[in-house]
């Protein structure tokens, strides 16, 4: 008897768990190199094979042209199966009748178009490239069988892209290790309580026992493939540091307080607000108060003391709250603080057949200004609080910055870490991401003047903390009141 003729096997470890996994959604990436397409083009070999013409699939990639190497991969698997592929359709239809197809999705418009299919494998290649987790969301109608298929949703990706932070957020963060089978409780009234199930199954570069083999000199390819936080990520799996974040200026060491830095707020102290509106996708509020160089920081610089992230706790959605909620909910967290304006979203201010929401504010005592929405400018004023000023100093001159933000403010701090920058406009943020904090902050900085008159020419020493900056200062202030400088 002739022994069967393997034409593809799991590597062991991840990809084989890949592919026995019964969860509904899994999340299959980390270091480039990993095996993540082989691991969904031998996920689907197995569904076919076990479900035949009841197998029906689709691939997908933020752009059709991304989709070349996976097609030309499965070529080389499927064709000695006598699989035929149309190329005008691309589309396989396997020896046994189930059909995957290649295509593209980029927006939640794409994603509709599918609306009505009837899917049992959606495959997502590089999820992290995907700014939101929306038009994904929606495929999520598409898989079903008729006849009790095992249906599943299989995404790939690595560290960084502008949609590392969902990512993060919804595979990685709860289990940073993986295989935590995480379960989301669905009720709707009249149907029995529900539960979805989505893991996490990390891969690495020395899982890909082939490349290591045939390809070793691809870790000193990775390893010399640009800078440090690239480095982890593409060749570690590192998830820590977002890669193509924007704002690269941005750190924790220098621009995060402890929350109790708020008892050091004097109430004298001039304080305003600035608010990005959201209904569906997240608003954002926040406090801030302006230093006059008395307490601790710069003359001029901005702290952001509180936050009222509007977000229902999953990526990019909102709370669904309407105007006269979200103007209650900013009043009962102001309470008795005078602000002296919030600055607001542009967008508020347009009528379109009958009040404005900055008229409903006002009805409900919230008065809102209208905001500076330059966005280049914007970002520039932004990055310029983060580094504090220059001037005509040389490049080693350091100062401390002008914009400060509690760490009680996490979703601020979480999206300035990550918002990614738009690939087609390097110089803006990439407006399809999460960035709703991002332009609460770029209202609040461009509401203020751009005070420089008295900030201490300081140089810092390497590994310099915070509290090393605040004893800078005081012997700044110190100096200045003795006529030393």
């Amino acid at each position: 008897m002739t022994d069967p003729v393997v034409h593809w096997s799991p590597m062991p470890g991840p990809q084989t768990a890949l592919i026995e996994c019964p969860v509904f959604e899994v999340f299959y990436g980390g270091a480039r190199g990993g095996g993540k397409t082989e691991g969904s083009i031998g996920d689907w070999l197995q569904h076919s094979d076990e479900w035949g013409m009841n197998a029906n699939g689709v691939f997908f990639r933020r752009e059709q042209r991304q989709l070349d190497e996976v097609i030309a991969r499965s070529r080389q698997l499927f064709e000695p199966l006598g699989a035929s592929y149309n190329t005008t359709k691309a589309t396989w239809v396997m020896p046994g009748g189930g059909r995957l197809k290649f295509r593209y999705l980029d927006k939640d418009s794409d994603a509709e178009a599918y609306q009505g299919h009837s899917y049992t494998r959606v495959y997502i290649e590089e999820a992290t490239n995907f700014p939101s987790f929306a038009p994904i969301k929606k495929l999520f109608g598409t898989l079903r069988s008729a006849v009790g298929a095992h249906v599943g949703l299989r995404l790939t990706g690595n560290p960084g892209g502008p949609g590392h932070h969902w990512v993060f957020d919804r595979y990685i963060k709860p289990n940073p290790s993986g295989y935590s089978i995480l379960e989301d409780t669905i009720e709707i009234p009249g149907f029995p309580v529900m539960k979805k199930e989505r893991v996490y199954i990390p891969s690495r570069l020395a899982d890909n026992q082939l490349i290591m083999k045939n390809n070793p000199e691809y870790v000193a390819n990775l390893a010399t493939s640009g800078s440090a936080a690239l480095v982890r990520a593409w060749l570690l799996g590192d998830w820590s540091t977002p890669v193509g974040a924007y704002f690269t200026q941005f750190s924790r060491t220098r621009h995060v307080l402890p929350a109790r830095f708020a008892e050091l707020i004097p109430p004298s102290a001039m304080r305003f607000g600035s608010f990005d509106w959201g209904y569906a996708a997240p608003f954002s509020m926040g406090w801030w108060a302006v230093s006059d160089g008395s307490w601790g920081l710069p003359r001029g610089a901005m702290v952001l003391y509180r936050e009222w992230y509007g977000s229902n706790g999953k990526p990019n959605e909102g709370l669904r709250f309407d105007a006269p909620q979200v103007a209650q909910g900013i009043r009962n967290r102001t309470g008795a603080e005078k602000l002296a304006y919030i600055a607001a979203d542009p967008s508020m201010f347009k009528r379109d057949g009958g009040p404005s929401l900055m008229e409903t504010f006002a009805i409900n005592q919230v008065n809102l200004r209208r905001a500076d929405n330059t966005r280049l400018v914007g970002w520039d004023k932004v990055r310029q609080h983060m580094v504090g000023f220059l001037g005509d100093n040389p490049p080693d001159t350091w100062f401390p910055p002008l914009l400060y933000i509690l760490d009680c403010c996490e979703d601020t701090i979480r999206t300035l870490e990550s918002v990614p920058a738009d690939t087609d406009k390097p110089d803006d943020v990439d407006t399809d991401a999460e960035d709703h904090a991002a332009d609460m902050v770029r209202y609040g900085l461009m509401s203020r003047p751009w005070i420089i008159d008295n900030l201490p020419p300081s140089r810092p020493k390497s590994g310099q903390t915070m509290d090393e900056v605040w004893e800078a200062h005081d012997r700044y202030q110190q100096a200045l009141e003795m006529d030393h400088l």
